[in-house]
């Protein structure tokens, strides 16, 4: 069946009229930030005491925009015996933004969580030169990305959460005895000086 003549153009006005009886809402930015999604990619977040240097989120990026310098240092032995270890450190990390096409592979391939996507976007600059940002200002940045969503109900806990939880629980508990410990010195240290004082302030 052929359409009718003139129902395109029966539609796009259509389309207009329920346009035009919307109300106009204007987003007044800057002075009212925008609410963004929480999966917005804006820049790109650095924790670096997660970073081991491992150079994955460099090798892996299409347009070769991570640079990363270190330097190995020795750690001595934990125990008495043991032998020394050296371990990377961390000297640069910087990202050119003006050649990042936000792809979110380097988050992706990062086996140590040390980069995360952050909302912010507002990081323009005059200079193109001024858009590599190093690991300071990355570091910034990693403050404001937005926490994880909520787990299903029947979930099972993450285990860097329980590994946490029970450093910290280990932590409280130690804490607790010392202050115990010390609480029960001080109570046995006021029942000497009580035992060797007599009311009158003379030797019992």
């Amino acid at each position: 069946m052929s359409p009718i003549p003139g129902s395109g153009l029966a539609k796009g006005l259509a389309v207009t009229l329920r346009t035009m009886t919307k109300k106009t809402v204007t987003a007044q930015y800057p002075d009212v930030q925008p609410e963004l999604p929480p999966r917005s990619r804006g820049v790109i977040g650095l924790f670096e005491e997660n970073c081991t240097v491992c150079m994955l989120c460099a090798r892996e990026c299409p347009d070769w925009c991570i640079y990363i310098d270190s330097h190995k240092e020795t750690v001595p032995a934990a125990v008495e015996g043991g032998r020394e270890r050296s371990r990377n450190v961390l000297d640069r990390f910087a990202i050119d933004f003006s050649l990042c096409m936000y792809c979110g592979i380097c988050i992706e391939v990062c086996p140590f969580d040390a980069l995360f996507w952050s909302p912010e976007f507002e990081y323009a600059e005059t200079d193109i030169h001024e858009l590599t940002h190093e690991r300071d200002k990355l570091r910034e940045w990693m403050w404001t990305v937005p926490a994880p969503p909520a787990l299903d109900p029947g979930a099972e806990e993450p285990k860097e959460v329980a590994a946490a939880r029970k450093a910290a629980d280990k932590l409280a508990a130690a804490q607790a005895a010392e202050a115990a410990a010390a609480a029960e010195a001080g109570q046995a240290a006021d029942t000497g000086q009580t035992g060797q004082t007599g009311p009158e302030g003379g030797q019992a």
